[in-house]
């Protein structure tokens, strides 16, 4: 059976790192080009998005933010910035109302300095920080610019020192360091006690699938397999309905293109990435539009180049 270009949402379960995911996946398909959308720790859960086929080559294209639900746990500082790691300190949680709490998170709503977890797989001098740390050296990881765009507080469980929070965050965001950071500002200490992806590059846990069933649903693969169309359904769409445009699409010439053509977006603005169908509903692939004044179309990812 000839497996499907697209997407593969699969619910990562915990103790499985997303290489472990792909070589599953590569495995059980009996495919080759098969890439993940972006690292999840193996003690978090939730969606991992697998590319199957030509679609590692649009990954790049799909929507950055991320969505989670998580626990932290205050009082515990640990090496790790999560409940896994050694507890390398304990302090007493000051008494706090919901509301208190709610304002402190403040700190961690709209775009801001960050520093990684030294557990991260942040280079250092060419070397992931977790080797570095693994082996108890010093370093300092330099602050990073993260956005987070909604950040709720859900629940507070004060005896134990525990709250649940739903966040959404742009691509990087650490959300062990947020627990940690958090701690210091209520003047304890802080780390992630569990943490749940429930969004990401786009898709919802809803779409997601367990490797289990993957495995048991391998013969009915094609019917999960989500297209790239629909996961670049966030960009304008223009479709090339000329032959000349197509044979130009096609060997990588510039292209001249109504603006009032385009779907999914009224204002086309110079270096915007636009999705590309032929007159048949087919995908040809990623555009940029160059040049405002006379909306010359530049292709940029090509499929099925001549």
């Amino acid at each position: 059976m000839e497996i499907s270009n697209g997407f593969l949402i699969i619910d990562k379960s915990k103790n499985c790192t997303s290489h472990d995911c792909v070589k599953e996946i590569r495995k059980t398909l009996n495919i080759k080009k098969v890439g993940h959308t972006g690292t999840l720790d193996p003690q978090v859960t939730g969606v991992l998005p697998i590319a199957l086929g030509s679609a590692t080559r649009f990954i790049q294209y799909l929507p950055q933010e991320k969505k989670y639900l998580g626990i932290i746990k205050l009082g515990i500082k640990t090496s790790t910035d999560d409940i896994h790691g050694q507890i390398l300190n304990k302090k007493v949680l000051p008494k706090l109302s919901f509301k208190e709490l709610d304002n402190a998170l403040d700190h961690f709503r709209g775009t801001f300095q960050q520093i990684p977890p030294q557990v991260s797989s942040i280079h250092v001098d060419g070397e992931r920080a977790y080797k570095r740390s693994w082996r108890k050296e010093k370093f300092t990881l330099p602050s990073r610019k993260v956005t987070v765009n909604k950040l709720e507080l859900k629940e507070f469980d004060s005896p134990n020192g525990l709250l649940k929070i739903e966040i959404s965050c742009s691509s990087g965001t650490y959300i062990r360091s947020i627990a940690r950071d958090l701690g210091v500002i209520l003047g304890s200490e802080g780390c992630l006690y569990d943490l749940r992806r429930i969004k990401a590059s786009g898709f919802t846990e809803e779409l997601s699938i367990g490797l289990d069933s993957l495995i048991k649903e391998k013969n009915n693969i094609n019917k999960i397999i989500i297209p790239i169309s629909f996961a670049l359904s966030h960009l304008p769409r223009i479709d090339l309905k000329d032959e000349k445009d197509i044979l130009y699409w096609r060997t990588g010439r510039k292209i001249i293109f109504n603006p009032d053509c385009v779907i999914n977006n009224k204002n086309i603005f110079t270096n915007q990435e636009l999705i590309v169908f032929d007159n048949n509903d087919k995908l040809l692939g990623i555009a940029i539009n160059i040049l405002e004044e006379k909306n010359l179309l530049q292709p940029k990812l090509v499929l099925n180049a001549k």
